[in-house]
């Protein structure tokens, strides 16, 4: 899960594993695999590294059992 933050300054968590789409139309819109969308405040390079970090550490988490 990620932290994002919405076009009206209110951040919340986004399970990114259902991400299907990042676009910039300019501002960011996040399209899940249900077909929501999202507009955010981050940039796609923003969100894509979200992601990496959130799966990175998840990685890291799983080793240490």
């Amino acid at each position: 899960m990620i932290e994002i933050t919405g076009l009206n300054n209110k951040e919340f968590v986004l399970n990114h594993v259902h991400i299907e789409k990042i676009e910039e139309v300019p501002e960011t819109v996040i399209t899940l695999t249900n077909g929501k969308k999202y507009l955010v405040q981050e940039s796609k390079d923003e969100v894509i590294a979200k992601c990496i970090e959130y799966e990175k550490k998840a990685r890291e988490f799983e080793h240490l059992k």
